[in-house]
Order: structure tokens, then sequence, then C-alpha cells
């Protein structure tokens, strides 16, 4: 088995007392190692290749980690949290993304995959449709030093069964604004002493879903809608009025009618980290209002509407509820959110997700949450590394790049695995130190088989 290296070794242990056997904790650690250092699929077969294990009889016993033995996930996410904050979001608020991804993945055996709009092929005027599993993750947006940008960081990972797969088995389906309420306010649990802000699209964007996190002191940033009924706040009740109390005031006028107004005030504002392109000078319009539809809870919004001077981009509109937050402020929260799509690709590309094979409900369940929390883990392991190691780069001739991405990282991790398990000598020696064979193999394994 790889030995942990010393400078890892208390960051992996932590996890330690999620499984409730040892010899079980020893398993899923030789896994946890393997799946940061294989290249290409993330089976358990090449893990245990590359561990130097691709002799083990009792290969089962490794299987049976991820559909049979009892663990929690959940304790092991929020053990994950605690760590992330601690390392990249000590102070200031939480800033949490969250959004659902697709993972493509066929065959009879995948009960709960289902028929979805796949959100990275799609646009406004083509739609296309993937069958697989949809997952909901939730994820730490916060600034990574050396890579000079806000990553997005999974902890919390949950599959949200299609309505097929709940019909057959007699459950009710939980839409996907279910599945985020309940991870939510999972967080909001484990952080009662931080201020908490949560980032989503406009699938997010629902009056059921604020109201409820709104109600447990959660600050929500979504987009809104141009066309969405917009209201002044319900006057004072005057003593003596016979009904029940009023939930809004007079009509206002919608966004897209305020986007119209030649009168209406812009203000220009430099937005730091614009997707990835560094500094942009937007103007910015916003206001207080009460969001309201038949039926629905009443939820009262600052709304922020915005465009581009030189018209690069459509004008939008998002929303906060927090009513005092400054526009600039929401406006940075919510351009943060790009970086889910780029953990998304990076842990495809990377991490081996969509490549497992695993056919169980239960190992289902577990292996992809546990790929998107590896992206995390790898940027924890970085953190405490030497600052020359995490700045190493890859660059060539004819590519420059000024500050290290995952794949970098990733790398650097690796090397110091891979210097531990007998690449680093203490002093010269005129004798020549044969490699262990597992060690070799493994070697081998990860030259020989990258695809």
């Amino acid at each position: 088995m790889p030995r942990l290296p010393a400078r890892f070794a208390a960051l992996i242990l932590a996890f330690a007392p999620v499984f409730l056997q040892r010899r079980t904790w020893r398993h899923a650690e030789l896994l946890l190692v393997g799946a940061i250092l294989a290249p290409g699929k993330r089976t358990v077969t090449s893990l245990l290749r590359i561990a130097g294990l691709d002799r083990e009889r009792r290969f089962t016993t490794y299987h049976r980690v991820l559909n049979r033995v009892a663990w929690s996930p959940r304790a092991a996410s929020r053990i994950l949290l605690g760590l992330l904050l601690d390392a990249f979001a000590p102070t200031g608020p939480v800033v949490l993304g969250l959004d659902d991804t697709i993972e493509r993945r066929r065959g009879k055996r995948i009960a709960a995959k289902g028929i979805y709009r796949d959100p990275v092929r799609s646009s406004k005027g083509h739609f296309v449709k993937a069958s697989g599993l949809r997952w909901l993750s939730l994820m730490l947006l916060a600034p990574v030093p050396w890579a000079g940008r806000v990553w997005a960081l999974p902890f919390l990972t949950a599959l949200a069964p299609s309505d097929r797969y709940c019909r057959q088995r007699g459950r009710r389906h939980k839409r996907l604004t279910d599945w985020a309420r309940q991870l939510a306010l999972q967080t909001r649990r484990w952080l009662p002493g931080r201020e908490v802000v949560l980032v989503g699209d406009s699938s997010f964007a629902a009056l059921d879903l604020l109201a409820a996190l709104a109600r447990r002191g959660l600050t929500c940033v979504t987009r809104l809608r141009l066309d969405a009924a917009l209201y002044a706040p319900a006057p004072p009740r005057k003593p003596g009025t016979v009904g029940r109390p009023r939930t809004k005031g007079a009509r206002l006028p919608s966004l897209a009618d305020v986007l119209a107004d030649t009168g209406t005030r812009w203000v220009r504002v430099a937005v730091p980290g614009w997707y990835g392109e560094g500094e942009r000078v937007v103007e910015v319009c916003s206001a207080t209002a009460v969001w309201r539809h038949a039926g629905l809870p009443v939820v009262p919004i600052r709304w922020v509407l915005l465009r581009d001077p030189q018209g690069r981009f459509d004008p939008q509109a998002l929303l906060c509820t927090k009513l005092e937050s400054h526009p600039l402020q929401v406006v940075r929260w919510f351009v943060r959110r790009w970086q889910v799509e780029v953990t998304f690709r990076e842990a495809r590309d990377h991490l081996g997700v969509e490549t497992q094979r695993q056919w169980s409900a239960r190992a289902i369940a577990r292996t992809t949450p546990c790929l998107l929390g590896l992206f995390s883990l790898v940027a924890l392991l970085a953190a405490r590394l030497g600052r020359r190691a995490r700045a190493a780069v890859l660059t060539d001739a004819w590519y420059h790049k000024p500050r290290p991405t995952f794949a970098d990282t990733l790398a650097a991790v690796r090397r110091q695995f891979w210097r531990e398990q007998g690449l680093l000598t203490s002093r010269p020696s005129p004798e020549t130190a044969k490699l262990r064979p597992a060690l070799r193999e493994g070697i081998a394994y990860a030259l020989c088989h990258a695809a």
C-alpha cells in the first residue's frame, strides 16, 4: 500500500472517524490515494493497479467499500467543509455555489437515470437531451491564493433521481428545488455562526425555495426574469381593518420597462474577476421590491439590473434576498458562480467522472460525490505543499501560463506522493537502491496506460 506523505497524513486521517471499522478505513484510504495517482479511468481495478495490487485475490473487498460497507458520506461532507473553511475562508461570508450536472451513463441496471436537458450542449435556440444521472452539487466559492482566482470546491453532492424512478418505487418525486432546499439547510445547520450566501442560476429562482431559505437566515443570489411581477411593500395595516393583512402594495414597473426607460439612472462600476476575464466595467441600477405570484410565498428582494456599455452581452437582472446588500457586492457574488461549471469540466477531464463503472444503487450514489469531493481534497493537499511546489506550472515554448491550473495542482500533489514512495533519498550513496516491486509496477502503469 502506498505510504502517506508526512505533510498529507494528518489531513487524510481526519476522515478516518467516518468509517466504523479500522480495516474498512485502510481499504478506503488506499482507494483515495489510488484515485489521486491513477490516470484515465477511476474504476476500482485501475486504483488497485496504480497501488501495485494487481495480483490481489481479495479485490472484491475494495468494491465493498462503495457498494456494501456502512459509512456516512454526510459525515465526510461535514468534515470536508470544515477543512475547506479553515484553509480558504476562515472569516467573512461563506459563499456557496449550487448547480446540477448530468453524468452520462447507460445501462439497464442504472435505475435512477433519466432523460434531461443537457445544460452544456443546449442553448437558447438549441435543445439537447441527455440520458444519465442528475447530480446536484453544493460548492464553496473561495479564492485560492496560488491560483489567483476563485475556485468552486465541492463538498456536498446528492443524486436527484428521475420521476420514473420514483414512480416505479412508490416514492414522491422531489423536484430539483426540493433537493436544493435540503442541501442548503443542511449546510446552514453545520454553520450556525457564519453568514451563508447561496448563489445559483435561474433554475433556483423559485419563490418557495427563496422564502424557505430566507426564513433560516440564508442570503440567496440568483437570476431574475425581466418580466417578473414586482410590487411595493404592503402599507401599514390600519387599526380596525377587517380581513387578512395585505401582502403587497402597488404594482411596480417591470425590469424590462426600467431597462427601456430613458430616465433610468445608471451607475458605472468595475467588477473584478468577471468570468475569468479580469475586471469588467458595467452599468447597474438597483432597488428593493416585493416579488409575488398567486399561491406562492411573498419574498422581499433587492433587484440589480446590469448592462454592458459596449454591448458585448445582453442586459440581465439579478436578485438578492438580503435587502441591504450593495449592488456591486451582489454582482461580485454572482460572477463567482461560473467557477462551478469549470469544476464540473475539470472533474471530468482530470478526476475520471463518468468513467467509473459501478452498477449497484449504493455504489452509484457514493462514487460520483466522492470524485467531486476529490477535487476539493486535492486543493487542500496542495495548500500543505511549499510555495515553490504549488506554483509549478507546466509551460512550453508555445504556451505560457502565468498561474497554475487545477491540472498543475494535481500534478504537484501526485509528485509529492511519488517522491515519498521511494524516489526521495536522504543522502548520496554509491549503491543503487532498487524500487519496491509494487512501486515499480505503479509507476509503469501510470506511464504506459495514460488513456
